[in-house]
């Protein structure tokens, strides 16, 4: 059984920092896009960040030049490094990993880790 593990979430004050981590366990073979989504209280889930396997990256517009996504393929691993944290940033964050292609595609999603922006 496949299971995706987030760590490093909890409260931090506006402009401080968190990393978060996920880890894949269980078999899970040829990952191609991982990612990070995060939803917050009444709103809708939204795609924060992506990585492809080649590298590529791509991130929401209010969190461009603050996040940065990060992925380690020998450690099935995605981080993300949230700097200058705001608390618009307050939601639950779920990692996502992608394997396979087209109709043969499938996406795993973690368990989420709460992250919390306040003074």
């Amino acid at each position: 059984q496949v299971q995706l593990v987030e760590s490093g979430g909890g409260s931090v004050q506006p402009g401080g920092s968190l990393r978060l981590s996920c880890a894949a366990s269980g078999s899970i073979f040829s990952i191609n896009d991982m990612g990070w989504h995060r939803q917050a209280p009444g709103k809708q889930r939204e795609l924060v960040a992506a990585i492809t396997l080649g590298g590529s990256t791509n991130y929401a517009n209010s969190v461009k030049g603050r996040f940065t996504i990060s992925r380690d393929n020998a450690k099935k691993t995605v981080y993300l490094q949230m700097n200058s944290l705001k608390p618009e940033d307050t939601a639950v964050y779920y990692c996502t990993m992608k394997t396979g292609y087209g109709f043969g595609s499938y996406t795993y999603w973690g368990q989420g880790t709460q992250v919390t922006v306040s003074s």
